[in-house]
């Protein structure tokens, strides 16, 4: 609101002003448009409950996996590899990690029998030498197992490596064990405990029903609310193998999707498992050294003494990676998010208007009317939005200082002009047609003119006075461009001058001013005194004061008479003739006239 307003305006109201159309064409259309926005507002409504207040969950997951795993490995003794056959059960297996996460060991490298002490490192392109001066003391590389001594020792035959402070013997870089050890481990259960609360509904629910069945194990069609997973079908839901994801572990993703209707009527709140893998599965790289590999595995170490001499026990374990990812929604019905949806889809009715509108200015624009329309028969049907449009909309022209009107007796149209002069005569300006508004005739019942029919004379045929006829200029002092012989040079200085050479016709022919009508609209003292007291009825005026109204007052009687529209009226150019014999009728004292000014 503008600063500079007034207190009533504080208490003032607008509203639009709009055009009903009777049209059985276009009535359908709004219908149609109104009733599909109307079913999918309603659809959306209540398919996806837009009437809710939504509130994302807050989750806790606890995870219990059960299952005993076989496992034949071989062992070194005094020497002599050895096959031994262990049994792991769920502590040797499962390991705690942070989150909702659980770890299930699958393959395993060991390193046994690790003390601290000096020894080779395991060769590779880093730690091959040949001499001491290959090797640097104290130096530390994150992917080499101990710090160098900066000696230069045998490792096994003539492979030579640099001797390291470290746990000795160094682990040896091997590939992960075909196949995996604990393949058995896709017969392994879990059972998962979801705890889920709406702080804002004041709600909580759980995963495992009253009614649990706990020898259930879940099934996506016959048992889908079973909390207990078997390893293997969690794999077999996402198209993985788990003997191959078992050989250098993986991640895989469980997801729990809390959808919660908390309505009193329509109550549902279960949860919807699903699966997925996380890790990528697309590279092709395998090899389990590689970071682009597809793999999960870390160490950890069994420490212990032997002799008094503490050892240890390294593992590197590969597994799989279950993440548990939970979420959702729980949607209450609440008023004020009701109110805000009809609110918002109210704009969506608008679209029918939009649509609507387009057809209008499409059909009753330029190219239709002057391409479409006079070649296609069948499209002459959509000429009426023509009539449509000049009722909807108005159109307004800028008041520029070089707008113009003019209006020719001999023509239907009116001229606008909208550009400099130069020097040349309005009269030889083409200017862009503009339609001659319809008159109004209300106005011309209060002026007291004499217009009865005259009494018909028997056996003479009524006779009109015909203006668009052609005739020939009376001759006299006319400058050029005149083409009834009434007009006058004008007075103005050079520079304007061009602006009042205008006559009253295009073409050759008789003066509007010798009409009837311009004798008793324009120049009858009468009504031109009779609209001046219409307008201030206590109007007194002097001689001079008197000629200089009238002569004004028969200004905008001829321009309304002749372009109709007050917005034209007030850049309308009055023909030399009109305006001279307008002038002689009132005339001013000394002669001199200012001559036409725009009114912005």
């Amino acid at each position: 609101m503008p600063a500079c307003c007034i207190y009533s305006d504080v208490f003032q109201y607008e509203t639009n002003k709009v055009t009903r159309i009777e049209s059985m064409n276009y009535g359908t259309i709004k219908w149609i448009l109104h009733m599909i926005v109307f079913s999918y507002v309603s659809f959306a409504l209540v398919k996806d409950k837009l009437y809710q207040r939504k509130e994302s969950l807050i989750s806790s997951v606890h995870t219990k996996v059960k299952g005993v795993a076989e496992v034949r490995e071989e062992i070194l003794e005094n020497g002599i590899k050895k096959e031994v056959q262990r049994v792991f059960d769920t502590a040797d297996y499962t390991f705690l990690l942070q989150g909702n996460s659980f770890f299930v060991m699958t393959n395993f490298l060991k390193t046994e029998g690790q003390k601290q002490g000096l020894c080779p490192e395991h060769p590779d392109r880093r730690t091959r030498c040949s001499s001491d001066r290959n090797c640097k003391k104290g130096w530390m590389d994150p992917q080499s197992k101990g710090i160098q001594t900066g000696r230069c020792v045998v490792y096994e035959g003539n492979q030579k490596t640099c001797e390291v402070s470290a746990w000795c013997p160094t682990e040896q870089t091997k590939e992960a064990p075909r196949p995996a050890l604990l393949t058995s481990a896709e017969n392994f259960t879990v059972l998962i405990k979801n705890n889920i609360d709406f702080p804002g509904h004041n709600y909580t629910a759980r995963n495992v029903l009253p009614d649990f069945n706990i020898s259930c194990t879940f099934h996506k069609i016959q048992n889908p609310l079973c909390p207990i997973f078997r390893l293997g079908d969690i794999f077999r839901e996402t198209g993985d193998n788990f003997s191959e994801m078992a050989i250098q572990g993986g991640i895989m993703g469980i997801e729990i999707y809390w959808n919660c209707n908390l309505d009193s009527w329509s109550h549902h709140c279960r949860p919807k498992y699903s699966f997925r893998r996380l890790d990528d599965r697309t590279t092709n790289d395998s090899s389990y050294t590689s970071p682009r590999s597809p793999s999960y595995n870390f160490r950890y170490a069994r420490y212990y003494k032997e002799n008094n001499v503490e050892k240890r026990t390294l593992m590197k374990v590969f597994g799989i990676r279950f993440d548990i990812l939970v979420f959702g929604t729980g949607g209450k019905f609440d008023v004020m998010q009701l109110i805000l949806y009809i609110g918002s889809t109210l704009s969506y009715f608008g679209l029918a208007t939009v649509f609507i509108d387009f057809l209008i200015n499409t059909y009753s624009s330029t190219f239709c009317r002057s391409h479409l329309y006079p070649y296609c028969k069948c499209c002459a049907c959509c000429a009426v939005n023509e009539y449509y449009y000049a009722k909807k909309c108005e159109s307004i022209v800028e008041p520029k200082p070089t707008l113009k009107y003019v209006s020719f007796v001999d023509e239907l149209h009116i001229r606008r002009v909208d550009q400099q002069l130069l020097g040349k005569s309005l009269q030889d300006v083409k200017g862009k047609k503009v339609p001659r508004p319809l008159m109004d005739f209300t106005d011309l019942s209060r002026l007291p003119l004499s217009l009865q029919d005259p009494t018909p004379i028997p056996g003479q045929p009524e006779q009109i006075q015909l203006l668009s006829a052609e005739a020939t200029p009376t001759p006299g002092n006319s400058p050029g461009w005149c083409q009834c012989g009434n007009c006058l040079p004008s007075q103005l200085p050079e520079k304007r001058r061009s602006l009042e050479e205008l006559c009253c016709r295009k073409k050759p022919g008789a003066c509007i001013t010798t009409s009837e009508p311009f004798g008793k609209l324009i120049l009858s003292r009468r009504a031109l005194q009779f609209l001046l007291l219409y307008q201030e009825p206590l109007l007194v005026l002097d001689m001079e004061s008197t000629n200089s109204r009238l002569r004004h007052c028969a200004y905008r009687c001829y321009t309304t008479w002749r372009f109709g529209s007050q917005d034209l009226a007030d850049f309308g150019i009055l023909p030399s003739c009109c305006r001279w014999r307008i002038r002689r009728e009132f005339p001013k004292s000394d002669g001199q006239y200012s001559g036409f000014k725009s009114p912005y």
